[in-house]
This record gives C-alpha cells, structure tokens and sequence, in this order.
C-alpha cells in the first residue's frame, strides 16, 4: 500500500484540473488546491499532528517521553505511507482547534468525536473508530444503577473541557452539578477522591482506566451516546480529505490496523510502559 495513495492524489489532482470549466480560466473549480494539507506535507517532508495525551488507549506517553497508543499508529502510517517523518505536538484538548486553524499542526489525532459544531471549524476524514460515552462510578457505589439516576440535584460529575463526555452530560443532566477538568486523569483522581459522584468519558478509556485502577472504580453497564472519531484537517481541506479517506479505507482492517488494534484494545501489557 506503500507510496500508491501519493501517486493517486497526483491522478486525482489531474482529473479535477481537466474537469473544470473552461469558459472560465480564473474558476477555482478546475484547479487543484496547491496549498492543502497533503501537499504540504510532502513539501516539508514531515507531518506535524496536534494530538492530547491521556486519551488510553488512543494516545499516551510512555516512560521514555516518547507518544504511544492507536492514533499515533494510525498517524505513523500516514507518514510512512506519505515517505515523510512523523512530528507529534502536545495540546490541552480545547488548543487542538485553534492549533489547526492556526497552522501550528497538520491534522488533530486525538480521539474527538465528529460533531456538527467541529465540522463548522474543520473538516473531518471518514470516522475511523465508533465508540460512544460510558459512566464510570467509585466500586462502592450502589446507589447509582442507571443514566437516570445522574440527574438529580446534589448529584457532581466530572468530564473533560471542550470534550463531547462534557457537552452530553450538561444536555443530559440539567439538575446534577457538571465539573469540567483539564482531562481524563484528573477528573477520575477527582471521582476516587469523593469530589465528584461520576465520570462521564469515552468508554475504551474508561475500560482501560478500570484495568489500572481494579477494584477502585466500575463502569456503568452500557453507553449513553454512539459517537464517530475523525482525524481532522483545516475547514475545506476537500483534497486532504479525500486522500485520507482514500487511505483509511485501505487501512482500517488490514493487517497493521489489525495488529495495531490487538495491541492497544485486546492487550493490557502496555499499561506498565505508560508514563504514571
């Protein structure tokens, strides 16, 4: 799979200039985006991504500093994919946005949801991973058995800022107190310290959180949201966009994907490398 998705943009990038119409030489219709992302890239030879560690199994720091998890898999293939060298760039989770629209990064890998109002602020790939968010409660208790049970007064829950666990739980929860922490760690340290009654976050994080913390913390049985992750690139990046659906559709389900998902979601052993 090697190299033929660059040689398949250069194809691509022919066909929309010989398309465009021709009574027209100043229409945008018929030319190829020289500034997108992709050529960019090839350009400096290097793809620089935004990304927010603590995001298990997606994306994380291992003991030697160096970025793990299935995002920077997936970013890696690209880049091996483009012939050019992988950059990542560490972001608070609300810096990714304006990072990209900036021009500070190439592309956000970071695990976020495609939602209507992202999509106003940039463009998203084809969803390559479908999860939806869980609720994760102290092991003691016994007096939450259900979503509904959250939206009570007096009721504390935390999420992550700017985060799609953090936009649901003020939509679904209207009389509970919402906590917005910086990220995922800090508002579970906030749940095992009694701050806070739950934790409303992505489930393979919460999944992964629950094999580190046994016997401290559950997880509700079930999610309350089916939510799309997408890799995303600048508003109206159409020609990046295409490459990477192009690409993730070869991707998602061959065998580096496959190895990639059986290592971070069916395997537990990484969990010792992962910077505490």
């Amino acid at each position: 799979m090697k190299k033929w998705l660059a040689a398949l943009l250069m194809i691509t990038m022919l066909v929309v200039a010989g398309c465009g119409n021709g009574g027209d030489s100043n229409s945008s219709a018929g030319k190829s985006n020289n500034n997108s992302t992709i050529q960019k890239v090839i350009k400096a030879k290097k793809l620089v991504i935004g990304t927010n560690p603590g995001y298990f199994p997606f994306e994380m720091v291992d003991s030697k500093g160096k970025f793990i998890g299935y995002d920077i898999d997936v970013a890696q293939a690209i880049a091996d994919n483009l012939g050019v060298k992988l950059e990542v760039k560490q972001y608070g989770f609300d810096g990714l946005v304006p990072a990209l629209q900036t021009g500070e990064i190439d592309m956000i890998f970071a695990g976020m949801s495609i939602t209507g109002e992202r999509a106003l602020a940039v463009s998203f790939a084809n969803p390559y991973y479908k999860t939806g968010q869980a609720i994760m409660l102290q092991s003691k208790n016994n007096t939450i058995k259900s979503y509904e049970d959250l939206d009570k007064k007096g009721t504390k829950i935390a999420a992550q800022i700017a985060t799609t666990g953090s936009l649901i739980s003020k939509d679904m929860f209207k009389n509970a107190e919402i906590k917005d922490y910086e990220d995922f760690p800090a508002a579970a340290l906030a749940l095992q310290s009694g701050q806070v009654d739950a934790v409303i976050y992505d489930e393979p994080a919460i999944q992964v959180y629950n094999l580190q913390q046994v016997g401290k913390v559950k997880k509700l049985e079930g999610v309350i949201s089916a939510d799309n992750l997408g890799l995303a690139v600048q508003k109206n990046d159409f020609e990046s966009v295409q490459w990477l659906n192009s690409f993730l559709h070869s991707y998602i389900d061959s065998p580096a994907e496959l190895q990639s998902r059986a290592k971070w979601f069916e395997n537990s052993d990484w969990l010792k490398t992962v910077k505490e």
